[in-house]
């Protein structure tokens, strides 16, 4: 990166927390966040039938609940069988992906074939404190086993370290290859452990180094996703990234909240469940279970 380069981006960086910072302060009483991350203010869409707010980040709206959420299993035991239970359910339901650890891409790809369910892995997962070089042989490594889209974490402690040209290059280490490859890239930004600032710093790099998505959380860290983090997100990204809400998301009202607030993919073990409760059918305990 040259110096007129990082110039620019510590410009992009400052000016979205001049516009944050100028704006009023007040916060909503339901939530106590800042008002224009309340997802209330758009529970009269939700009311009215609305089932999606914003763009989706590829183009066009997927139909259905199923086709919004990658469907995953990333328990450090996982077994196979639990691995194929998840192929399975994600083929009859249709979702958009199965999200999967790097060591089940392989297995995951050969049993969704023809099935029109994509592959997503893992990068740097889940503490995102590995190297970029490092980062970069995952992700080729994934896409080499028939990963379609890779989910990576950033370093979060370059991040609060203020070490922002470190963090942009672990970022691009994962967009590049998957850029070349054709491939979605999803940058993983651990929202329960930076300030609202960080925040915006760590999705404005994402969106500098050509990530496809910013999403919320591993589910592996003090909390996952939460409205008023998918309201934020989506505001520094606008349009034309997509954002996922990930952690945490349990039920179909609790993905309502996720697309109200500006989330067009959403990461979840009960991806079953939450199909079931849109189709209005009593949910069934799924077998795979963990995110």
């Amino acid at each position: 990166m040259t110096r007129d380069e990082l110039q620019h981006l510590i410009d992009v960086i400052v000016g979205e927390l001049t516009t944050l910072m100028a704006r009023p302060q007040g916060r909503c009483a339901c939530h106590s966040v800042l008002d224009d991350c309340c997802p209330d203010q758009l529970r009269g869409v939700l009311d009215a039938g609305a089932t999606r707010v914003g763009l989706h980040a590829s183009g066009g709206a997927p139909v259905g609940v199923a086709s919004m959420i990658d469907h995953t299993l990333l328990k450090p035991d996982a077994t196979r069988a639990n691995i194929e239970e998840l192929c399975r359910e994600a083929a009859q339901f249709k979702f958009a992906t199965v999200c999967v650890n790097p060591t089940w891409v392989a297995l995951s790809t050969r049993l969704l074939a023809g099935s029109g369910v994509g592959v997503c892995s893992v990068v740097g997962f889940p503490l995102g404190a590995t190297t970029p070089d490092v980062k970069g042989y995952e992700t080729r490594r994934a896409i080499f086993d028939g990963a379609r889209e890779i989910d990576m974490v950033i370093n979060v402690g370059a991040l609060k370290s203020g070490d922002l040209r470190v963090v942009e290059w672990d970022i691009e280490s994962v967009t590049r290859p998957c850029r070349d490859a054709g491939v979605l890239s999803k940058v993983i930004i651990e929202a329960a452990l930076l300030t609202d600032d960080e925040k915006i710093t760590a999705c404005t790099l994402a969106k500098a180094a050509g990530a496809d998505y910013v999403k919320t959380s591993t589910g592996f860290a003090s909390g996952g996703a939460t409205a008023a983090d998918v309201a934020l997100m989506r505001r520094v990204v606008g349009a034309e990234m997509g954002v996922k809400a990930a952690g945490g998301v349990r039920d179909l009202e609790g993905m309502k909240l996720m697309i109200a607030a500006g989330a067009t993919r959403v990461g979840a073990s009960a991806g079953v469940k939450i199909v079931q409760q849109a189709r209005g059918e009593q949910p069934a305990a799924a077998a795979a279970a963990g995110y």
